[in-house]
């Protein structure tokens, strides 16, 4: 398997053109020009707490993405993949004031995008209700909604933008830089087994091409869950994407928050 190498930066002035033929953003810290989310999913209680320590450990923020219902006492796992203890929304205050990213998942986890659109709103509204109600300082309007099975279609998506400032479903990898109104992020996963060799391969082809924003769903650590990632390949791989000039990894909404518009 190819290594992860260090890239340079690009020129200034390269750089600055390209954002403005695109009529972009050009990010918060000078020459990054690859960001790199990794979306977590699901809300397992000892794979989230894990994952923020890795996280904290080089300073970043994770992404986790919480099902609203999923601690309650009669909530139906949706699947097998589903079967290890989750948090709570103490927990998730805690991480969030640790400075992490927790945002909605959907409400029970359903298919929305199977959905007729009455009965996914209602599931939309019940899930950001919860959460506007139990997580600390949460507004609907700043939130990342992230599709369960990233799966949704143009009804449900359009509708969504009167909710929520940005939703994450399926679909490529590699996204925009972030722009004014960028609404639709999209990303992949895979699995049901380990993801390492897969998420580094990915990695690599991102980090040999264009600049960009590459978004990747994983979710539990080690053995909970589907797909998930070993928690020493994310603490090493962390470490090697730290040390590397041209790249950033932020959660979603550092993404957005971190740009600067060079335009009038």
């Amino acid at each position: 398997m190819k290594p992860i190498t260090r890239r340079s930066a690009l020129a200034t002035i390269g750089l600055g053109s390209a954002y403005l033929m695109t009529r972009a953003f050009v990010p918060a810290k000078p020459g990054k020009t690859h960001i790199i989310t990794l979306s977590y999913d699901d809300g397992f209680e000892k794979s989230s707490i894990r994952t923020a320590e890795i996280y904290e450990k080089y300073g970043l923020s994770a992404a986790i993405n919480v099902i609203a219902s999923a601690h309650e006492k009669q909530f139906e796992l949706p699947n097998e993949y589903h079967a290890w203890p989750v948090g709570d929304f103490k927990l998730w205050n805690d991480l969030q004031s640790r400075g992490h990213e927790i945002m909605p998942h959907g409400y029970n986890h359903s298919n929305l995008g199977e959905l007729p659109l009455e009965d996914a709103q209602q599931l939309v509204n019940k899930c950001l209700d919860i959460f506007s109600r139990q997580l600390d300082g949460f507004k609907a309007e700043n939130a990342v909604f992230n599709f369960p099975y990233n799966a949704s279609n143009k009804e449900i998506e359009d509708w969504l933008k009167t909710k929520v400032r940005v939703i994450r479903t399926g679909g490529p990898a590699v996204n925009p830089l972030p722009f004014r109104g960028q609404f639709r992020l999209t990303c992949i996963s895979h699995g049901p087994e380990n993801i390492d060799r897969h998420l580094e391969e990915q990695i690599n082809q991102f980090l040999e091409g264009p600049p960009g924003w590459f978004i990747y769903n994983t979710h539990g650590l080690d053995e909970e869950g589907w797909g998930p990632v070993s928690s020493v390949f994310l603490d090493e791989l962390l470490d090697r994407l730290g040390g590397l000039e041209s790249v950033e990894v932020l959660s979603v909404t550092q993404c957005l928050n971190q740009i600067k518009n060079i335009l009038p």
